[in-house]
């Protein structure tokens, strides 16, 4: 059965996937509202905001929402990206109007107490410093403020110490009521449900959501001319590099052929970029491949760790690899086997409730 969307009276969007054979379901509430929809002032906003509804509701204390959630053997989580904040649960099927009960509770009321919201600052200043001592993260970071210069999109999710340290209970208030609304919201649920029975859940639970117009972030504009190269020196026993090329938007009707030359390059064992440079030359001990899709820009990265010895001869091969791949053909063989993984992993994918919500 396919997934049905309805709009209701608020402008909230549900959309429902009936999976009969399963035991559970899944709810996402999907909300537009990331990194890309802030500024250097309040950079890191929309994650403090994903922590603090974790954190109780005017209603229930952050104790009472995960033994409500995990005493029925349900989990529960959240994550901010560049574009949207996902809160999302899972739960058994007998259970699945109480999974909308508390994330609806939790999106559309939460205490958001100061003294709260001043320890959560601490801990993501800590997450950031953490993220700074892990090379093969931080490296990542680097890369995508090169690709992305003084642009929302080029600064970090978690924001900087500075900028989260800055923050107080008035700015987080007005980005929620900014953003937090019915127009900006997506409700998914997965699972043994039907459409009916969603679409009721959400009348019952986010109808009191106002309706305010779309947000919207500034577009990404690539102004780069020629090659750029960032070093930076730190005390570590490994070094790590990443390499990046602007490419397709999430939206483009390429980004399946980007996906099928990520497996091919070096989304997995057997793919070029892992046998060329360290099945064959031991170069390094982990190396891959990925691509960024976003609205209006993407990103093909290709990331590795090795001793600082290997670095210049590691980048000769893969920069071989990259020209090969632009000049060659691929055999049909290859091609055949990066497909069947394509759609292998999708079918693992969608087996799982969560997953496929």
């Amino acid at each position: 059965m396919s997934e049905l969307t309805r709009i209701m009276d608020n402008g909230l969007a549900v959309t429902a996937k009936p999976m009969s054979h399963m035991e559970s379901v899944a709810f996402g509430i999907w909300i537009r509202a990331g990194a890309r929809y802030e500024d250097k002032k309040n950079n890191g906003i929309s994650h403090l905001l994903e922590h603090l509804l974790f954190k109780g509701t005017k209603s229930r204390d952050m104790k009472k929402i995960k033994e409500s959630i995990e005493g029925r053997g349900g989990s529960f989580n959240g994550f901010t990206s560049e574009e949207v904040t996902c809160y999302l649960v899972k739960l058994l099927a007998k259970d699945a109007e109480l999974g909308v009960d508390i994330l609806s509770d939790m999106v559309l009321n939460p205490k958001l107490d100061e003294k709260e919201i001043e320890k959560e600052k601490s801990v993501i200043v800590e997450e950031i410093n953490m993220y700074k001592d892990i090379p093969a993260q931080h490296v990542h970071e680097i890369l995508t403020e090169m690709l992305w210069p003084d642009q929302p999109l080029g600064m970090p999710l978690a924001g900087t110490v500075e900028s989260v340290n800055s923050m107080q209970k008035k700015d987080v208030d007005l980005y929620k009521d900014t953003f937090y609304n019915a127009n900006n919201m997506l409700l998914i649920g997965t699972g043994k449900i039907k459409e009916d029975e969603l679409s009721g859940m959400a009348g019952k639970y986010l109808s009191r959501t106002t309706k305010q117009g779309p947000s919207k972030f500034v577009k990404a504009v690539n102004n780069q001319s020629r090659p750029v190269l960032e070093v930076m020196k730190k005390d570590t026993e490994q070094t790590h590099m990443a390499l990046a090329f602007h490419a397709m938007n999430r939206l483009s009707p390429d980004r399946y052929a980007a996906s099928i030359l990520n497996i091919i390059l070096g989304a997995n064992m057997s793919s070029r970029l892992f046998h060329a440079v360290r099945d064959e030359l031991a170069l390094c001990y982990e190396i891959s491949s990925s691509v960024r899709k976003y609205e209006d820009a993407g990103a093909f990265v290709v990331g590795a760790g090795l001793d600082e010895s290997n670095l210049v001869k590691a980048l000769q091969v893969i920069l071989k690899e990259l020209n090969r791949i632009k000049s060659e053909p691929v055999p049909d063989e290859e091609l055949e086997r990066a497909k069947e993984f394509y759609k292998g992993q999708l079918l693992f994918t969608m087996e799982d409730t969560m997953s496929h919500m």
